[in-house]
């Protein structure tokens, strides 16, 4: 501003030297005028009647030349005009513009000031927030820490019970193969059928194998999560990143891109409920193996899509990344980084090819159960956990070069707010990917072992693996397994001889014995624990009434002390009857109000003797009547402290809610009031744009009349040379012409 004041000043100081200029030659057109009217009068007093043709002409030109000098002035004066007219327009916008700009830095300033006095007023509050629910957290984990403890104590109980119960089937095992010696079967006969023989429940493998899947289904969970989010924030990308799409549209690939990705959870989703469906079909009662869990074909049959989905989006993902690297503000350690995120998009892409191949191999015994060999499996499991080590490998990469991509564009000084913010996501998301594969590599390389070992199930004596009817059957016949494994338990006489039945019957005795002892120690540990836990809880109260009692017995003492001190300060310095009162009020005791001073001396009793037995016998009944009193209001006492402690926590947290809902619609509404302060802001920047446009152009236009001014002055003093030439050569050809005429007159004189 100030070198354009300074440039208007010299203007205006060439204006006014351009003015005084003017005025001058005015003048001098003036004295010329005179000088050529004068002229002008003498040639025509000199003159004949007629004049010559070249006068006349001469006169024209005169008179045309005088036409256009003053048409020229008054259009400099015309010019001039409008020049003081657009100079004072623009110093009064000018200063308009400057006063409003004033306004708005004060504004500006004063709702900086209120925003960081509601920052810091409300840091406080989240502070206190924040520690509360720290609170929460340790006591929730707590309680988390107690419910195990107990949970732990449960499994013990349970194991105990198993193993009680696995004694006692061993026991009644032995006793039914004492029995079956008595009855000998001829297995010989019929070894050509144990093929169709009823395969043995292997419940414990049963118990493992929901244990293994319900373990899977949450790696899967958070493998459907991590996936989610990925996919999403790569799609929120392709809308930022090169071109923004709320500015500009962005290319058909990635419009087709983003397009695809909106698709993600279509396939994402049936992962986990594939999975879900294959736990609740592994059961205690079902037999659990590759040829009977027809669940694992769905799941294939959802991760096949999902391959597929990610073979589809590949060449777009390549071809986005391609279009990063044209990118006019793309650095070459960006196209370096681009070039290996693809690498790493391919290298996931096969990895989940290849699980996809063994999944389906894995399914495939459930359709067709010589599609293979039972050799097999185990090689696949193997191929399996290598695959998925090998995935994490991947993902683990992808994310250590995508994490050094973002750091790189964020170094681009074209980057916005939005960007970091989805590359932060985004690193959040593949951080979330790295390492639930870790998890799902680990577990199931601690599970290997389970995955390939022999199931137990299979007809008993025969070769071959276990069939759907086989397993169908062994349901089907296990509660009359069960039914008949409870009849052999008694003994038969007809079958089993004397001595035997007695030592079957001393086995069985003695295991029912150590079974019912057994459960009979559980059940008295239950109730046991259950009493200890009432007995907390009472005690847990009796030290809450306790110290209530405490404290009433405190106040009490305090008031009494209190009274014998003012009662003993009151018989010290007034009449008789004034102790004995006091102390009938303070300590209530009717028989200190019927003695005097005198009869106290008289039974040889002091004052302070009486006082003392008295508070004696008061302090020694009075618990007997408040124990009475407590343990009538002992219920209502916990109800209205658990009630007064809910009340108290429910104010807090309504407390909590109201001041974090006021604190979000203030920051709100400061932030609309700061967005239209920043749209007012650069609505004046672009009023001063085109303020300081106008004034350029008006320079401009300045700098051209001042060029045509003195291109017509020049022109105007070649003018007044020539006009001078010419009324020099008038001047002489008049004198020419007088002296030519005077020669005449005289020669006439002398002839006449």
């Amino acid at each position: 501003m100030k070198q354009r004041e300074q440039s208007l000043r010299k203007v205006e100081q060439e204006m006014d030297s351009l003015t005084f200029r003017n005025q001058q030659l005015a003048k001098r057109v003036e004295l010329l005028q005179e000088e050529l009217a004068a002229s002008e009068a003498k040639g025509k007093k000199s003159k004949n009647k007629g004049d010559s043709p070249s006068q006349q002409g001469l006169q024209q030109t005169q008179s045309v030349f005088d036409e256009d000098l003053q048409k020229k002035i008054q259009e400099n004066e015309r010019l001039h005009i409008q020049f003081y007219e657009a100079d004072e327009q623009h110093r009064q916008q000018k200063a308009q513009l400057k006063v409003r700009l004033e306004e708005l830095e004060r504004d500006h300033e004063q709702h900086q000031a209120i925003v960081d006095g509601l920052a810091s007023k409300y840091m406080d509050t989240i502070e206190r927030l924040q520690s509360a629910k720290a609170r929460l957290e340790v006591k929730s984990q707590t309680l988390e820490g107690e419910t195990n403890e107990c949970r732990v104590q449960t499994e013990e109980c349970q194991q105990q019970l198993r193993k009680c119960q696995s004694e006692l089937n061993r026991q009644v095992k032995q006793s039914s193969c004492v029995i079956q010696e008595k009855v000998p079967f001829n297995d010989t006969k019929f070894s050509d059928y144990n093929s169709l023989n009823v395969p043995p429940h292997n419940r414990r493998h049963q118990l493992k194998a929901r244990d293994v899947a319900g373990q899977a289904l949450g790696f899967v969970q958070d493998l459907v999560a991590a996936l989610l989010n990925f996919h999403s924030y790569t799609e929120q990308r392709v809308h930022i990143y090169p071109l923004d799409s709320s500015i500009e549209p962005i290319s058909p690939l990635n419009q087709k891109f983003s397009q695809y990705l909106h698709e993600n959870a279509a396939y994402v989703r049936p992962l986990e409920e594939g999975l879900v469906q294959l736990h609740q079909s592994i059961t205690e009662d079902t037999v659990t193996v590759l040829e009977t869990v027809g669940k694992l074909k769905d799941f294939a049959d959802h991760f096949t899509s999902y391959t597929h989905f990610l073979q589809k989006i590949l060449p777009y993902q390549l071809k986005s990344l391609e279009e990063e690297c044209r990118a006019p503000l793309c650095t070459s350690s960006l196209i370096s980084k681009n070039q290996e995120l693809q690498s790493g998009m391919k290298r996931i892409t096969s990895v989940f090819d290849k699980l996809h191949s063994y999944i389906i191999l894995l399914a495939l015994p459930s359709v067709r159960q010589d599609a293979m060999p039972q050799s097999s499996c185990s090689a696949v499991f193997t191929q399996l956990a290598a695959c998925l080590h090998s995935l994490h490998d991947a993902v683990k990469e992808m994310s250590k070069h995508y994490s050094q991509k973002a750091g790189l564009e964020q170094q681009l000084p074209t980057v916005t707010q939005k960007l970091c913010t989805t590359n932060e996501c985004l690193l959040a998301s593949l951080g979330m990917f790295t390492n639930t594969t870790d998890k799902i590599a680990t577990f199931f390389s601690n599970n290997l072992d389970f995955f390939t070992s022999s199931t137990g199930y299979g007809p008993r004596g025969g070769v071959g693996a276990l069939n759907p009817l086989q397993a169908e059957s062994m349901l089907g016949n296990k509660k009359k397994a069960s039914d008949y494994m409870h009849a052999i338990r008694k003994p038969r006489a007809e079958s089993v001889p004397y001595r035997e039945a007695l030592l079957n019957r001393r086995v069985l005795t003695s295991s029912t014995e150590s079974r019912q002892g057994l459960t009979q120690q559980v059940m008295a540990s239950q109730e046991k624990i259950a009493r200890l836990e009432q007995e907390k809880e009472h005690w847990l109260l009796e030290t809450q009434l306790g110290r209530v009692r405490l404290e009433k017995e405190s106040q009490r003492i305090q008031d009494l002390e209190t009274q014998l001190s003012s009662a003993l300060g009151g018989g010290g310095g007034g009449g008789g009857g004034s102790p004995a009162s006091a102390l009938s009020l303070g300590l209530g005791s009717p028989a200190l109000t019927s003695l005097d001073d005198g009869e106290l001396e008289e039974r040889g009793v002091g004052k302070d003797a009486m006082i003392s037995t008295s508070l004696v016998g008061m302090l020694t009944t009075t618990p007997t009547n408040e124990e009475v009193g407590d343990e009538e209001s002992r219920e209502q006492l916990i109800k209205a402290h658990y009630m007064a402690r809910v009340g108290e926590l429910t104010t807090q947290l309504q407390v909590s809610d109201s001041k974090a809902v006021n604190f979000h619609a203030e920051c709100r509404a400061l932030a609309k009031r700061l967005a239209i302060a920043e749209k007012s802001r650069e609505t004046l920047t672009e009023e001063v744009k085109l303020a300081n446009q106008n004034f350029t152009r008006l320079q401009d236009e300045l700098a051209t009349t001042k060029r045509s001014y003195k291109e017509q002055l020049s022109m105007m003093s070649d003018h007044l040379c020539s006009m001078n030439e010419t009324l020099s050569k008038q001047r002489e050809e008049i004198d020419i012409l007088k002296l030519s005429s005077k020669g005449n007159s005289k020669l006439l004189k002398k002839g006449r």
